[in-house]
């Protein structure tokens, strides 16, 4: 089957292609994200591999479908940026990656909040000028704190994991609850009680229309002064404008997000010789309490390596017909609860 992945890096040539050794798909690498203008460049293909900022609206949907287009095959969980309906309508197939590795995320997350913590980000520039000053550098003690984890799937449940083993106590919000997160001692409550009681808050659900702008001005308002917001889910969890001005107020003492709401223009590129023009962004940049990676959380071989073998599986399982149910996203079946994977 002939597919045109997207936004293809190194690294995505190089998994998929060795995943593609058992397959033997017709993979046609592109650098360019699909947009509605190069939705194009699909032209004799059955299906298309795109990534998490890829754009596929009704009108790429429309073009792809007209093109012959039939199989999205998504190379990640999350399908915000997928028009589940206009698919439906065009019979289009959206097929997911619905978990890879979800020690990558909860690992990044952690790496997060301790880096945040202790300011190793600082302490490294300031060593690499020579200076040793310990001003302005002190943390706490992880021991002993609440953090609250929002969305309790296979990726906030490695969290809280890991967060147990710190000695932290665990609060959690999710529709459904997680017998494994429940078996760490964790505590199920309202979004508003674990934003009140929460030292740290890491959120791990997916974003539609229920999650985006799940903190928003009323939440950020209820949070302890001072504490801790961490996002590697995706950047519209959280209202970037009403966090800026938590973290001017003092509301929050620390920030650690991996994605951004307005990521699209930004992230997966060499930006450096350029004047950013994201106005909100270029502040988040000026706090010293806050640190930003640019949507890194999942790269690790192990995730890499999953993603593209169940990418290749989806592909040969839509061109045999038997498409697997727990892979298939359709916009009648997407989940309503903020559990992840």
């Amino acid at each position: 089957m002939k597919v045109a992945v997207f936004s293809s890096k190194s690294f995505d040539r190089e998994y998929l292609a060795a995943a593609n050794t058992a397959t033997r798909h017709d993979l046609l690498f592109l650098e360019a994200a699909l947009n509605e203008q190069t939705s194009r460049l699909a032209g004799g293909c059955l299906g298309v591999c795109v990534f998490v900022n890829d754009s596929l609206n009704r009108h790429v949907l429309k073009s792809l479908a007209g093109q012959g287009v039939r199989l999205v095959a998504l190379r990640c969980a999350g399908f915000s940026n997928v028009d589940l309906s206009a698919a439906d309508d065009l019979g289009m197939t959206v097929l997911r990656v619905p978990a890879y590795s979800p020690h990558a995320v909860a690992e990044h997350a952690v790496g997060l909040i301790l880096s945040l913590n202790r300011k190793l980000h600082r302490a490294y520039a300031r060593v690499r000028e020579h200076n040793f000053s310990l001003e302005g550098l002190m943390g706490f003690d992880l021991c002993g704190r609440t953090v609250g984890i929002v969305g309790t799937g296979r990726i906030g449940a490695v969290v809280g994991q890991i967060l147990t083993g710190f000695g932290c106590r665990i609060l959690a919000f999710d529709p459904v609850e997680n017998p494994d997160v429940l078996s760490l001692g964790a505590e199920y409550v309202s979004l508003d009680e674990l934003a009140r009681r929460s030292d740290i808050i890491t959120l791990h659900c997916p974003l539609m229309q229920q999650t985006r702008h799940l903190v928003d001005e009323p939440f950020v308002e209820r949070m302890k002064p001072g504490a801790m917001l961490i996002n590697t889910s995706r950047g519209a969890l959280i209202d970037t404008k009403v966090v800026v001005e938590g973290l001017k107020s003092g509301r929050i003492g620390y920030l650690g997000i991996d994605v951004y709401e307005e990521e699209d223009a930004l992230f997966f590129r060499d930006l450096s010789d350029v004047v950013i023009q994201d106005d909100v962004f270029s502040r988040l940049q000026t706090f010293p309490n806050v640190l930003i990676t640019a949507h890194q959380a999942f790269f690790t071989r192990e995730a890499l390596s999953n993603i593209a073998e169940t990418t290749m599986q989806n592909m040969s399982v839509f061109e045999s017909g038997d498409v697997p149910g727990a892979h298939r996203v359709r916009g009648e079946f997407a989940p309503s609860s903020t559990v992840v994977g």
